[in-house]
């Protein structure tokens, strides 16, 4: 593919230097130094500070959008009108409805539409996924999890904390992620109820948020995303009737990437444990793109899509409704 990106920043470096055998042709930003500092690591890739003119172009086969929140789905709608493949960063849009237009466009155009849900390819998911699907754990009961960091100083400062750009605070950042894998597991959640709260950073937006999303199946997710972590955290448990899954740490700071694997016996007690240990690099943002490339391919549905995206926004904006005075 000839792939445009929108966005060169932090992820939309992170991006190109994952494309493979596919080729940048055309780096995007406001700034035009970023937009030319990308463009340079990639022979043959062009400098635009117009993303308008980006997805129009004949070139371009896919469009990877890395903006802050506020652009997104603009600029991936754009794109998908063109007749461009979108891979677009969570969470896809600010909310539910701004979402729907690219949705719609997607399925009119009949391009893939890919939202950045990369914990789906972390290797202890993928791994958990297995375990889930083969009935390991039998029946899913609920699932707990906690993710969280501590900011960094000047954050209250930074765009994230700007609602007019970011749409929200925590809840729509890494509670995004939790969300899509609780839903990924239990499938779509009929009862939504959840706080938020700004306790430490000053910021009109919330750096706490809690919830207890239900299924019809009476399937429980009780989670927490938090931006005063003192210790970045991520720890997903996963409750089935015969087993438990537990996985720990993303890499990096958040620690090794490991998932437990707790068995019950009929006579219950002290379940039979497996430990399973990712060291190393992650490699779960080379294995979403390498499946959106596939899905592009082969025609077929691509893993966190942009329907998956849109039931996770009406988690959070049922919350945001719910949170406002």
């Amino acid at each position: 593919m000839d792939v445009a990106i929108v966005g060169c920043g932090l992820i939309g470096h992170k991006r190109a230097k994952l494309l493979g055998a596919h080729r940048l042709t055309a780096a995007v930003d406001a700034d035009p130094d970023k937009a030319q500092g990308l463009a340079a690591l990639h022979p043959g890739a062009t400098a635009l500070t117009d993303w308008r003119a980006a997805v129009a172009r004949a070139d371009v086969d896919a469009v990877l959008v890395s903006t802050p929140h506020h652009l997104l789905a603009p600029v991936a709608t754009a794109a998908a009108e063109e007749g461009k493949h979108v891979l677009v960063e969570k969470p896809g849009a600010r909310s539910a409805a701004e979402l729907a237009p690219l949705a719609a466009a997607a399925q009119r155009k009949q391009v893939v539409v890919k939202v950045g849900f990369n914990h789906r390819f972390h290797p202890a998911f993928r791994k958990a996924r297995e375990y889930v699907d083969g009935g390991a754990v039998g029946e899913l009961m609920f699932v707990r999890a906690r993710y969280g960091h501590g900011g960094r100083v000047g954050y209250d400062k930074e765009w994230r904390a700007d609602p007019r750009i970011a749409g929200g605070g925590e809840l729509l950042d890494q509670g995004m992620h939790l969300i899509d894998l609780s839903r990924w597991f239990l499938g779509d959640f009929t009862r939504v109820e959840g706080f938020t709260h700004t306790y430490f950073w000053d910021m009109p937006v919330e750096d706490n948020s809690f919830m207890a999303l239900r299924t019809a199946a009476q399937q429980m997710a009780w989670l927490h995303v938090s931006w005063t972590e003192w210790k970045n955290t991520f720890s997903f448990e996963l409750y089935g009737k015969t087993g438990k899954l537990h996985v720990e740490g993303l890499g990096g700071s958040y620690g090794t990437e490991r998932l437990s694997y707790y068995r019950m016996s009929p006579q219950m007690g002290p379940p039979e444990t497996v430990i399973h240990e990712f060291p190393g690099p992650d490699q779960s943002w080379a294995l979403e793109f390498a499946d959106f490339a596939r899905s592009v391919e082969t025609g077929g549905a691509g893993c966190g899509g942009v329907e998956d995206a849109l039931k996770a926004l009406d988690v959070v904006d049922a919350i945001y409704r719910a949170n406002t005075p």
